[in-house]
């Protein structure tokens, strides 16, 4: 006997949507007045090393045809959209002089969104410095470019203010630190520990400070910041094991979820800096300011667990300092994967992450801003002219099952949004992985709904799904 299905119910309000970025969509079109960002000065220069030399000029088009994927948008049901604002399309320089088509561009963008009842959140910053001030003055290492980004985040407040839901300050603000200051693998492809930390602080500081300009414009809008707040899960509970979870989980959540959201920064990563003389210069001032202008709320961008071990071999001593120092990534035997992507499927750490933002963090309002499956080759799976990616709607319904339990148990999440809506460009893997509920044809640039796309739709609808 069949037994009878039941809905998955999410509560009154419950925000669903995708996540998507300025430099990973518009592209970039002559006489369009954009400044370069680091990823345009890179591939310039270092074009070898972007997959099939894809590079950040032409990506998902969105520049050209907005009108037509905000109306994807309402055919796929959302009722919440995140993007970001790219800050050399505003400040073709980093400041001075804004560029008017880049303020018009913007402007008539979300109107049309608002208008389609869309909940929208902004992102001022996805990786996207602009280039000028690299050049001017080493970027984030520089303070200047701290109060370079608090005037861009007020003149978005003051020009956009009105029609954004929810602002966000930086999009996972650890990921230049860590891949443009230790791993060679972002622009400026530094391995310098104490630029890395330097860099880390002025992001801390200019989060706080546009947490503070916003606040100062209206104290009715809400601002936050997006992380990545997966758990660091020890190999084993051998004390070296655990000792470098912890360590991990400072370095890669806690250094930046603690300051935006209790003020402080854990006492444990202090020691750790200073023990290795790579504590940056600090103003009390700043450490007064990064105190009193936490966040609102916080978007949570959850893909795989982090599981970590102890490191089996002593640090060479004439190496720069890397993480690896403290800890290793171990890879669980018998782990559940996406096989196209390779990476571990472990739906439990989105309710291990509600759970400590329940805990140890007052439970602040967030919600889950990017969480999505990446797959090569995704025209394997087309059937009758559409691709056929149940394997996404079941990643989808595997995590939104952890999810709702943690709701059921008190966690103050108020929506889903999956990356991405349209296929877009990756950094260095151009479009080698496809995430997008909306196929993108490259050659004609077609937008297509994959099957997930109309399920989706479904699942707004719904507020929920079947089992």
């Amino acid at each position: 006997m069949r037994e009878d299905k039941h809905m998955i119910n999410f509560p009154h309000d419950f925000l669903w949507g995708t996540s998507t970025s300025g430099p990973q969509t518009e592209g970039r079109f002559a006489g369009d007045g954009k400044g370069d960002n680091l990823w345009d000065y890179w591939y310039q220069v270092e074009p070898h090393r972007f997959r099939f030399q894809e590079g950040p000029g032409l990506t998902s088009t969105f520049y050209e045809n907005w009108e037509e994927d905000i109306e994807l948008l309402v055919e796929t049901g959302h009722t919440a959209f995140r993007t970001s604002i790219q800050w050399s399309r505003i400040f073709p320089e980093g400041r001075g002089e804004a560029n008017p088509a880049g303020v018009a561009f913007y402007r008539q963008v979300f109107e049309r969104i608002k208008s389609k009842g869309i909940h929208l959140m902004v992102n001022l910053y996805h990786f996207d410095l602009p280039f000028a001030l690299q050049e001017q003055g080493d970027g984030w290492e520089n303070k200047e470019t701290v109060y370079a980004y608090r005037d861009y985040a007020r003149f978005c407040f003051e020009t956009y203010g009105d029609l954004v839901d929810q602002w966000i300050t930086f999009n996972e603000p650890i990921v230049p630190v860590e891949f443009g200051y230790f791993y060679d693998a972002h622009y400026p492809h530094k391995v310098d520990a104490a630029a890395a930390v330097k860099v880390a602080y002025h992001t801390q500081l200019a989060s706080s400070l546009a947490v503070q300009v916003c606040h100062e414009v209206d104290p009715n809008y809400r601002i936050g910041v997006v992380l990545n707040l997966t758990p660091a899960y020890p190999r084993s509970q051998h004390p070296a094991d655990v000792k470098a979870a912890r360590i991990a989980e400072l370095f890669q959540a806690k250094s930046f979820l603690d300051p935006s959201v209790l003020g402080t920064y854990p006492s444990e990563l202090i020691e750790i800096l200073r023990e290795r003389d790579l504590l940056p210069e600090v103003d009390p001032s700043d450490l007064e300011l990064i105190k009193e202008h936490t966040v609102d709320f916080l978007g949570v961008n959850y893909y795989q667990p982090m599981r970590v071990s102890a490191p089996r071999y002593a640090p060479n001593p004439e190496s720069p300092m890397l993480v690896e120092q403290f800890y290793e990534p171990y890879v669980m035997p018998g782990r559940k994967i996406n096989p196209h992507r390779g990476w571990e499927i472990y739906e439990q750490g989105l309710y291990d992450i509600a759970q400590n933002i329940k805990e140890n963090y007052g439970n602040i309002e967030w919600l889950l801003t990017e969480n999505g499956m990446g797959v090569e080759g995704e025209e394997k799976f087309r059937q009758n002219g559409e691709i056929q990616d149940d394997y996404r709607i079941d990643f989808v319904k595997d995590h939104l099952r952890e999810l709702h339990r943690a709701i059921q148990e008190g966690a103050n999440c108020k929506g889903y949004l999956m990356w991405t809506f349209i296929d877009c460009w990756s950094w260095l893997n151009g479009y080698k992985n496809r995430y997008g509920l909306v196929e993108l044809d490259l050659a004609t640039q077609e937008r297509r709904l994959k099957k997930s796309g109309h399920w989706f739709r479904e699942l707004s609808q719904q507020n929920g799904f079947e089992e």
